[in-house]
């Protein structure tokens, strides 16, 4: 995190217990960001805080300090059992509930509490299990928590803190049935510490706000653009059979990059993949029917730098926080404008800088005014010149070598390298395609 990004306000300024202050120790935290110098006076103080914050300023460690403070001045009830948790913090996607769960191992570290983090599409009797040993902070998504929830693995009377993160994702994904499911099992919200933050305070974000909490303050942290300061855009007019060769023309430009390709369909991801492995450079692929075990190792190769390339639809444009992406491409525009905001905010983190190069080409041109609407500025173009153009063999495409349809493959349905050398089974999985997990 970059001073320049940060207030004056620091964290041991606030009446934080020693344990809490280790932990904050421990995750190299000193100075506040905006929102996190705005919140946690109010948190601590009992008031309930609507934030609205862009992705990548801090508000999961301003909600985790808040609700360790709570826990801190808030004894628990004597008679509470161990599956009854005393926090529940609630993300729309896997992805974001994993990195809530490492932040609140770090920032709980010396406290005892129990973190717990339960989400769809593996570990299920793992997941139930942590549960019934004992739960203090329950971090999950909406399906699995009422899963276990209506298995009475554990329930909401104890709990004295609500975090609702990303609330206008919930909406987005159809989950505001299941938050009003869970919030209603809860204590009334005059007996609770509640958190509600959102890239946009919308009037059906305010809604749900005031009918589940108590009077909540509002928190707006406004910047100059909607877009994140430090990224510098820049867009390129291309037919679309340019596309690939002006990818890889630019990447070769790049020393040391870390990218995410944006993609609107799987079916492209698994192309634009394959002549990356082609010609170079080590790649993996994140869509929306990728198992969860293989999601989780993809995003560490890439948080490890085994990979350089991240080819993603927009399954992986929220809830990602992957240190150190240099540049995001969107290779495709998206169809909604503020997932463009949410894309290119894979860089640029917390500070940092970085690019994000978007391909404006015939098939989503059409795009491109309602985003420059949106953000309120126009993307500076650039002339793709022949010097940016990669010589691309179209033999050297990797492709994926699939299972025949009702039985397995010659040798017991193990990818294997195709003709070319590339690695046929990087990229997930080649079942029939199915609704998301959350």
């Amino acid at each position: 995190m970059t001073s320049k990004h940060l207030t004056k306000t620091r964290f041991d300024s606030f009446p934080f217990s020693e344990s809490i202050l280790d932990g904050i120790r421990e995750a190299g935290f000193e100075f506040c960001t905006p929102i996190q110098a705005a919140t946690l006076p109010l948190a601590l103080d009992g008031q309930d805080v609507a934030g609205q914050a862009q992705t990548g300023t801090g508000k999961t460690a301003a909600f985790l300090l808040a609700t360790l403070h709570m826990l801190d001045q808030e004894p628990a009830d004597a008679k509470r059992r161990r599956n009854q948790p005393r926090a529940l913090i609630v993300a729309p996607t896997r992805e974001l509930a994993i990195q809530i769960h490492r932040d609140a191992e770090v920032l709980a570290s010396h406290t005892g509490h129990h973190v717990r983090v339960v989400y769809g599409g593996t570990a299920y009797e793992k997941q139930r299990k942590q549960l019934e040993e004992g739960v203090d902070l329950l971090i999950g998504t909406p399906g699995r928590l009422i899963d276990y929830f209506k298995q009475r693995v554990f329930d909401l009377r104890a709990v004295q803190v609500v975090v609702l993160d990303e609330a206008d994702r919930m909406f987005d994904l159809g989950f505001i049935k299941d938050i009003r499911y869970l919030l209603r099992r809860c204590p009334p919200p005059d007996r609770r510490l509640s958190m509600l933050f959102s890239a946009t305070l919308s009037y059906r974000v305010l809604e749900l706000a005031y009918e589940h909490m108590n009077n909540p303050q509002k928190v707006e942290i406004e910047t100059e653009q909607i877009t994140a300061d430090k990224v510098r855009e820049t867009g390129y007019m291309v037919a679309n059979e340019e596309k690939i060769p002006l990818l890889l023309g630019l990447m070769r430009r790049m020393d040391d990059a870390r990218s995410i390709v944006f993609v609107n369909t799987k079916r492209e991801a698994e192309r634009v993949w394959g002549f990356l492995e082609g010609n170079g450079f080590k790649a993996a692929i994140l869509s929306g029917d990728v198992p969860q075990k293989k999601r989780e190792r993809l995003l560490k190769q890439f948080a490890d730098d085994q990979v350089s390339v991240l080819v993603a639809t927009d399954v992986a444009a929220r809830g990602l926080h992957i240190p150190g992406v240099t540049h995001v491409f969107n290779y495709d525009l998206p169809d909604d404008p503020e997932d463009y905001v949410h894309r290119i905010g894979r860089t640029a983190r917390a500070g940092a800088e970085g690019d994000a190069i978007s391909f404006v080409c015939e098939t989503y041109a059409f795009s491109l005014p309602d985003i420059e609407d949106y953000i309120g500025h126009k993307i500076p173009m650039q002339p793709v010149t022949q010097a940016l153009l990669a010589e691309v063999d179209p033999k050297s495409r990797v492709r994926i070598e699939r299972k025949p349809r009702g039985g397995r493959s010659k040798g017991g349905g193990r990818p294997r390298r195709s003709r070319n050398g590339g690695r046929g089974g990087n990229p997930g999985s080649r079942n029939r395609k199915r609704k998301p997990k959350d």
